[in-house]
């Protein structure tokens, strides 16, 4: 096997916990670049697998992005229920 084939890493293992934990339609994406990384190095084409590469990783970075900014709000958005709940005298 050729060693600059071996240098392009797939990030499949990036793909999949941010499609499990964080924004499961920019995962799904990341996961099929993910997949397309080795048949590309098989293929021969190795400028190809780097794109996928690349795509891969961007797709998981963002994914995981989106995940925490959702999380984020979520909370903040809890909070403020909570607050404006214990501010209002329900006569409890």
């Amino acid at each position: 096997m050729n060693t600059t084939a071996a240098q392009i890493p797939n990030h499949l293992v990036w793909a999949i916990l941010a499609t499990l934990f964080c924004c499961l339609p920019g995962g799904i994406v990341s996961i099929v670049y993910a997949a397309q990384v080795n048949g590309k190095i098989a293929a021969g084409d190795l400028a190809g697998a780097r794109d996928s590469s690349d795509k891969a990783k961007k797709w998981a970075m963002w994914s995981a992005i989106a995940g925490v900014i959702v999380a984020v709000l979520y909370v903040v958005l809890v909070m403020a229920m909570g607050g404006l709940g214990a501010l209002s005298n329900g006569g409890y």
